[in-house]
């Protein structure tokens, strides 16, 4: 194949996470870039660098959407970039991968596996030729420096540790 360019217009990445340990709030960011290389017939060769702009986190309120900006949370002003980076990329058989990299958010490193799944290529109407995946993951927010957290009065907690990321792209032919 070739190199691809991350389309910030058609992809995104959201997330999952627990409330009040009763229900899911969902979220995601809007402003994604990266390089996909995809070699199907020679998946070690593949790799991908995404860059999400941390800045650009949507739950649609607003006074969530600046506490989750803050130090508490994301902290963009110190860390504007949350990032991944491939190291390794195999077969989980047909269409599906298991792709594991470096996921850094909040000046912090940690070794994550994405499930993947290709959607295929498909040519516009204009001529242009475009690539998509689908991937999800969990982490432990806390890995992250993510440790803001309010104690329930039952004991629980405000936010769950748990976070499910969810990762739509689609890259054109660079």
């Amino acid at each position: 194949m070739a190199k691809w360019k991350i389309d910030p217009d058609h992809s995104v990445a959201a997330f999952i996470v627990r409330h009040m340990m009763i229900a899911d709030v969902r979220g995601q960011f809007n402003r994604i870039s990266g390089t996909i290389h995809f070699y199907p017939d020679d998946l070690p060769r593949s790799s991908v660098e995404a860059i999400i702009d941390a800045d650009g986190i949507y739950t649609g309120i607003m006074k969530r959407d600046e506490h989750l900006r803050s130090p508490d949370f994301l902290d963009v002003a110190k860390h504007p970039q949350i990032i991944f980076r491939s190291s390794k990329v195999e077969s989980s058989g047909g269409s599906r991968l298991k792709v594991t990299g470096d996921l850094s958010l909040r000046g912090i490193t940690k070794t994550v596996v994405l499930d993947a799944e290709f959607s295929g290529i498909e040519k516009s109407p204009d001529g242009d030729t475009s690539i998509g995946f689908s991937a999800t993951t969990v982490i432990n927010r806390e890995d992250y420096g993510l440790l803001w957290n309010d104690i329930l009065e039952s004991g629980g907690v405000m936010v769950g540790k748990e976070v499910r990321i969810i990762l739509d792209v689609e890259a054109d032919l660079n």
